[in-house]
This record gives structure tokens, sequence and C-alpha cells, in this order.
């Protein structure tokens, strides 16, 4: 075997499990609960790593109960072992193309009880080979209120492995997926199914026939169908939620419901700990600083200008993204968000993309680094590199705090509904630069309908919901705490170092420092869009780094320049605007609108444009950056000039 060869019992990109810890792997289709289970069963200590030899990312965590270890995979969705992408290709390394010691212990096979058939053909595969196999069947209660009846025994006997129902989302049935992995292990492997004979010239057609006729042997041995007890009122919405017409309208209306909730809910959240960082916080961080002899020094500003100020402008936004995140878990528990990709499957097909490319872009509005990631899911090299170029002006949730901050500011009574509006630009921003590059650079490239399961729609779980929504805001705070602090650090710096005699480090006005002379020098080139102040060039600059730095800037430039009178209290949102009201000659509303585009279509960030150059290469990385400064440029320009006319 190489070294690149993967092997499921390497540590890399990996949790470090105890020597002789049983490798379990999740494999099955896409939704069908298989990372549901997966979280269940590690409690969501999830590591995600490029497995090695191969650039697909996967889950990894351990199982631990006490009673229980287990090292769990969470293998890329697959519907058989005959891949299609390169995520399916590592699927079907790791179980049947290693060698055996290299192999998981157990497959545990998720399936979903309302479409048994289709997690057979993977089960069936598997059983071609002496993989020790548990089928879990998921969605067991749902397929119960559609009239389909499973009998577990025969369908056991039928398969030959164990057979386990479960329902992760509320918690059932893992002591009996557990009871049926202790017998898989504990039993020698399974005698292998012979696999079908391939006639010659068949390219497997006959082969995959004559396991599609297991199947339905299986299938009409073990499953009953009768009238659904319940009302399918899913079948009605679903003449509306895939309406050509009807179908776009509903998602804009839930889009627009789930940020105007988000602003609504979060303000006076947001207000309570805005206080808590200015007030609390603040002094007890001065009273400290005195007491140690720092009192005054440069060391205060560091803390108080900088760090808390910073970064605590920052946490404000925490309620805002912890919101936003859950109504979308919310949405995607309840099957609906499948519905979204089908209702854009026409719009991607006419910018050139096959229909799952919706599904990277769709993960772009969380963040655009896993976005980046997951266009690998795509065959197609060209589709990829165009799928990657598009997905910088997906607007991510770092620029959804600058938004909110932004609208709270100028649009108080509209916020929500600016925000909503960002996100409408945002999709137009990616179909006509879509279009524009599919009729220059790619005018020969086909596209493809989307094929997707569309899961039943379900009664979301509040537990899965609120797991879901702090697996990514941890993941997001992660992500962008050692960046925020990092960058709040280097702009105090520059702001401490004077650029004129008579200052010392840390006793320079701000516009004295080394961060506003090297604004200024770029402050004329916003001039045309109505923002050329130096103070929001420099935050947009830190914004290079990191959307979610902007706030931090701004705060720390203003904190700054902060009057010591009480008559005068300087706030954020004061100087802000006032800046704005100064650099667009006071046509402030369309400096602002030209100011948020901008944010919107720039470089996201360098954690993306390092994602994208692992990804589509350092060349086309280069070329997404000129076009996306070119576009954000040149539209916030047209906004301005053509709106302080208007």
């Amino acid at each position: 075997m190489s070294e690149s060869a993967p092997s499921c019992h390497s540590d890399s990109g990996g949790v470090a499990a105890p020597p002789g810890t049983p490798v379990v792997a999740l494999a099955g289709a896409p939704n069908v609960g298989k990372s549901t289970l997966f979280n269940r069963l590690t409690g969501a200590r999830r590591d995600v790593g490029n497995w090695p030899g191969t650039t697909v990312e996967v889950g990894r965590g351990l199982m631990d109960d006490g009673v229980h270890q287990f090292d769990v995979i969470d293998l890329p969705g697959a519907y058989s072992l005959d891949p299609l992408s390169p995520d399916e290709a590592l699927t079907r390394a790791l179980l049947v193309e290693v060698p055996r010691e290299d192999r998981p212990e157990l497959v545990v096979v998720v399936g979903d009880a309302t479409r048994l058939s289709r997690s057979l053909y993977l089960v069936r595969q598997l059983r071609e080979t002496d993989q020790r196999l548990v089928l879990a069947v998921t969605m067991g209660d749902i397929a119960h209120e559609h009239g389909i009846d499973i009998d577990a025994e025969e369908l056991q006997r039928r398969l030959g492995v164990p057979v386990a129902f479960i329902d992760p989302r509320h918690r059932h049935g893992r002591v009996g997926l557990l009871a049926a992995m202790d017998a898989a292990l504990a039993a020698e492997p399974p005698a292998a199914i012979p696999a079908p004979a391939r006639a010659a010239g068949s390219d497997g057609l006959a082969e995959a026939d004559a396991r599609f006729g297991w199947i339905d042997d299986v299938v009409d041995a073990c499953v009953s169908r009768g009238a659904p007890r319940r009302q399918r009122w899913s079948d009605r919405f679903d003449r509306l939620a895939l309406s050509a017409v009807l179908g776009p309208i509903t998602f804009l209306v839930a889009m627009w419901a789930v940020f105007q909730l988000t602003t609504t809910v979060a303000a006076p959240l947001q207000g309570a700990l805005d206080w808590f960082f200015t007030g609390p916080v603040t002094s007890l961080a001065i009273t400290v600083l005195d007491a140690v002899g720092l009192g005054g020094t440069w060391v205060q500003g560091l803390v108080v200008d900088g760090l808390i100020s910073g970064v605590g402008m920052l946490l404000t936004f925490v309620p805002l993204m912890a919101i936003m995140f859950a109504l979308l878990a919310l949405l995607e528990d309840s099957g609906y968000l499948a519905r979204a990709a089908v209702v854009t499957d026409r719009l991607m097909r006419a910018i050139g993309l096959p229909g799952r490319a919706f599904l990277p872009l769709i993960v772009g509005f969380g963040c655009n680094v896993p976005a980046i990631a997951a266009t690998r899911i795509l065959p197609n090299a060209r589709h990829r590199i165009l799928t990657a170029l598009l997905v910088p002006f997906t607007s991510c949730s770092a620029r959804l705090t600058v938004y909110v901050l932004v609208a709270s500011i100028f649009f108080p009574e509209h916020a929500g509904t600016v925000v909503f509006a960002m996100y409408l630009i945002s999709i137009v921003f990616v179909v006509v630069i879509g279009l524009l590059l599919r009729g220059t650079l790619w005018r020969t490239m086909g596209s493809e309908p989307l094929v997707i399961d569309l899961p039943p729609y379900q009664r979301p779980s509040l537990r899965l919901t609120l797991n879901v929504m702090w697996l990514r805001l941890s993941g997001f705070l992660r992500t962008a705490s050692g960046i925020i602090v990092a960058t709040v650090i280097v702009v105090w710096f520059l702001q401490a170092i004077p650029t004129t005699s008579g200052y010392g480090f840390g006793q320079v006005p701000v516009e004295e420092s080394l961060y506003a002379t090297t604004a200024q020098a770029v402050a004329p080139v916003f001039q045309p869009a109505g923002f050329g102040t130096w103070e929001t060039t420099s935050a947009l600059m830190v914004g290079f780094i990191a959307k979610e730095a902007v706030i931090s800037s701004w705060a720390q430039t203003y904190s700054a320049e902060e009057p010591d009178t009480s008559t005068q209290p300087g706030t954020l949102g004061q100087y802000i605007k006032a800046d704005f009201e100064q650099s667009s000659g006071g046509h402030t509303s369309a400096a602002v609108w030209a100011f948020l585009v901008f944010l919107l279509a720039y470089t996201p960030c360098v954690a993306t444009l390092a994602a994208q150059r692992r990804e589509i290469g350092a060349r086309w990385t280069g070329f997404g950056i000129a076009l996306q400064l070119s576009v954000a440029w040149l539209v916030a320009v047209a906004i301005f000039q053509i709106g302080s006319r208007l």
C-alpha cells in the first residue's frame, strides 16, 4: 500500500483515540440523519480535517460513555460505492479498496425508513464484502405517520446484519444501536454475498439490476404500506414551496422573516452587553491597572481602548448571530431548506452551474471558508472553479454584524429590512457575476439538473436546534477570536506610533498616528463612492483580514477620539454618522448604501483567500481578488453617484 493511501486507523485530521479503540464509520446518503447521529454519539466532540492522501474533509470524534468507547468517523454522504465525486471516492477507498487491517472495524449504514430501498443499495454493496455492518434506521416515526411499517426481525434476517431503529433527533434508540454494534463487533465478519456477475459490455447495468432486484425482494418482504395515519398537509405545502412562481416568493418571505426577527429580538440584548463592556468591565480594568501602577500608561490604552473596546464591541453581536443560527437551524431541521435548493435549481443552471452548486453557496451565507471547501462535491473542475469564484459574493455571517450596526445607526426603524436587502443584493451579485463569467470565460460549459432527495417535513427539535446553533456559534467564535485579538492589538500599536514630532508612543492622537496616515493615503480612492474618510477607509483595510474586525477597528478609532467632557458624549454611532455626512456632502443615505455594497462585494477575508488558493490555485485566487475589488468599487461608485443625484 502506498504511503498516501487512506487508512481509518490514522489519527491524522482527527481526534487521538486510545490505542485499540474500535473505529466505527458512519455511512449513508445525504439527509438521512447521519450527522445528527454522529453528534449524538460523540457529544459533538467533532474534529474536521483532510484525510491523509486526500483533500476531502471528514468529521471524526471520540465516543466515550464510560461503557463503550469508539473512534467514530462521519463519512461523506454517498448513495453507493460507485463514486461520482472526490467525497464518494474517499468513502469507497476507506470501506472497500484498502487492505482489511486499514478499514474500520464496523460500518454503521444510516438509512431513512421512509425511503428504505434507497439506503439498501449501499448495504447490498457492503454485504458483498466481509465488512462488519449494522443498519441504523432513522425517521421511523415519520414513516409510521405515512402508513409505512417495517418488520425489523424480517429485515435483519434478510440482510444478515444487525438492525436498529433510532431517532437521534429525540435521543431514542441509542441503547438498541449500541447493543447492535456490540453484537456485530463480537461476532465473526458476515459471509459475503456473491457479487452479481458483470456481463461483457454492460458497463455494470446488469450488475446494478441484480442488486435492485435483491432490494425489491427485501422491501416486499419487510415493508408494508397503508393509508397515511395523518393528513398529508406536507403535499399541499410542497405545491406552494416548490412552485415556479410562488416558491421563490415563499423563500424570500421566509428569509425576510429570519432577518427581521433576528434584528428585533437581538437589539435589547446587544444594548445590555454594550453597557456591560463599556461600563463595569472598563471600570474594573481601570481600577486593577491603577492598583498595579499601570494606570494612565500605554498598557491601559492597549487594554481599555484596544482589547475591551474592540473585542467587547464584537461580542455584543453574539446574541444576533445566535438567534440567526437558531432560526436557520429550524428551517434546516424542518426540511424546508432542501426545498429551497429545488427552487433555486433553475437559477443555478442559468449561470452554468449544476443544481448541487446551490449547497456550497448556501454554506457561504454562514462562512465562505467551508463553502469553498464544499465545492469538492462538484465533479467537474470548471464547475468547482466558477463556484469558488462566486462564493465570496455570498454574504457571510461576519458581514452580518457590520450590516446590523450600520443599519441600526442610519435606518433604525428598518434595520431588518436593510439587512434582508443586503442578502438579496448578494444573490444578485452571484447571478450577475455568474452570467458574466459564463458568457466570457466558460461559454462552452454545460449544466445539469439537480438530483436531490427531499427529506420529509418534520417538527424541529428544540434540543437539536440549540445544539446546531451552539456548534455554529462556537465554531465562528473559535475562528474569529484569534484573528480579532491579533488584529485589535496590531491596530492599537499602529494607532500608538506617531508620525509627527512631539508625541510619544501611546500618547499620540489617532489622526497623527501611523494607522491614520496609512489610511489617509488610501482614502481618496473612495471619495467617488461617498465614504472617503480615513476612519472608514481604515476599517475597510482591517476588514480585508476579517470582516468582524471592521467593528473593532471603528470602536478603537473613535474611542481614541472621544472627548473627555460629559456634555459631549461621543458614541460610536454618532461618530460614524458624522463621518458619512461629511464625506458624502450631505448625501448620507447614498454613501451608506455604497459602503454596504462595497463591504459585501470586496474580498471577504484572508482565510477565504487561503481556502481558495488551496482549492483552485494561486492564479484563479488572484483573478478572484481583482474581480471582487473591481466589482465592489465600480458598483459602490455607481450607487453613490446615481443616488446622490436622485
